[in-house]
């Protein structure tokens, strides 16, 4: 794994675990990494992950407009 330093002004509040939700949803959804590999980011399982999403306005779904309306035509 890679190792990534961010320098965060003092005055923003925000926790570790927070800003690795963030990132790693971030990733997650765009499409960068597996949901495994997004849990690994924040140093959870891969369950907890995904129980935890919601909280961060995150979906566990990962399906573009297109990709659902191609599922919806093979129904």
């Amino acid at each position: 794994m890679k190792t990534l330093t961010i320098t965060l002004p003092d005055n923003l509040d925000i926790e570790e675990f927070e800003a690795k939700m963030l990132f790693a949803g971030q990733l997650y959804q765009r499409g960068k990494v597996t949901l495994g590999q997004a849990a690994d980011i924040v140093g959870i399982s891969k369950r907890a992950f995904m129980e935890i999403m919601g909280r961060f306005g995150f979906s566990i779904f990962n399906y573009s407009v297109e990709d659902l309306k191609h599922e919806l035509g093979n129904v």
